[in-house]
């Protein structure tokens, strides 16, 4: 039986960094996405980013935000944008409408594949620490485009009033 539980695995080797998105990828793994979006933008020798999302069955949209945290991470750091491979035409077409076009070079396959991917330990977060998260990565997309902004307007304006709302 095939395990659909989201994992991800990494691999970094001659300045480049590999994230591979496996199984159902969603909020539960911010925190471990937010850690590594953190550690990019400080690592020296760093020339190229390739995020691989081929084994992921789902991603949800708290996971794309903080995959727009990477590229935003990176920004001006590398001589490419980083790069997502995506095979299956939904995946590739969520990824346009949202706007990854724009800070990510997407394609088919990858020139070339690491020989050997880690498992990234999950970094745990607590509710608030996750909540904190869940507003972070629908605001990153929001700023994308105007698109997500209208998707997620709503949704960041009730997490917001619940930040301020003491009764909870």
């Amino acid at each position: 039986m095939i395990n659909h539980e989201g994992r991800l695995k990494a691999a970094y080797d001659s300045g480049v960094f590999v994230l591979k998105l496996c199984g159902d990828v969603r909020l539960t793994l911010c925190a471990t996405l937010d850690n590594q979006a953190q550690r990019l933008a400080g690592t020296p020798g760093l020339k190229a980013v390739m995020i691989d999302l081929r084994d992921a069955t789902n991603v949800d949209s708290t996971a794309l935000g903080f995959l727009a945290k990477v590229a935003m991470a990176v920004q001006g750091k590398l001589e490419q944008p980083p790069t997502i491979v995506a095979d299956h035409p939904d995946i590739r077409r969520m990824l346009d409408v949202m706007g990854f076009s724009h800070f990510f070079t997407v394609v088919e396959s990858p020139l070339t594949e690491p020989s050997t991917l880690a498992d990234l330990p999950q970094v745990e977060a607590d509710e608030a620490g996750m909540q904190k998260r869940i507003l972070e990565a629908h605001r990153i997309l929001m700023h994308m485009n105007d698109h997500n902004r209208e998707q997620f307007q709503p949704l960041v304006e009730l997490l917001e009033s619940q930040q301020h709302d003491p009764v909870q």
